[in-house]
């Protein structure tokens, strides 16, 4: 079994003009864009923000290209 970790967004945290787009439409985005980094992770809408589950073994990976697109 893969432990999994959370990461959440809140959308009042998301850079101009992505706190504009509909929740599930970026969600959709940080998903896709986290899969070509090769991080296997799933990204949902979740009402006050976006949740980003991964791997343990890619949270360092996950954080740093998050943080690269000034997400967290």
């Amino acid at each position: 079994m893969t432990a999994i970790t959370t990461i959440r967004i809140d959308y009042d945290a998301l850079p101009d003009p992505l706190n504009l787009k509909d929740p599930d439409a970026v969600a959709r985005m940080i998903e896709a864009a986290l899969r070509d980094e090769g991080i296997k992770a799933e990204a949902s809408d979740v009402i006050s923000h976006i949740k980003i589950e991964a791997p343990t073994t890619q949270l360092a990976a996950a954080s740093a290209f998050l943080a690269s697109l000034q997400l967290i």
